[in-house]
């Protein structure tokens, strides 16, 4: 992307840091309360989400 071809609006957008929205950021230690894996069904797939020794996440199928 060449910034310089980019209208002054877009770039100040590119530029402005970007918060997550708070309702949908969760800690990772709530999420992990009960253990290092958290089992996730989405759209009827069934993925695991593992924290590492390191501290690390892992998502697999």
């Amino acid at each position: 992307m060449d910034i310089l071809k980019l209208p002054q609006t877009k770039i100040k957008n590119l530029l402005q840091p970007r918060l997550p929205d708070l309702s949908t950021l969760i800690d990772s230690d709530a999420l992990f309360r009960n253990g290092d894996i958290v089992f996730i069904l989405h759209k009827g797939e069934q993925y695991s989400l593992r924290r590492t020794r390191n501290g690390k996440l892992i998502l697999n199928k």
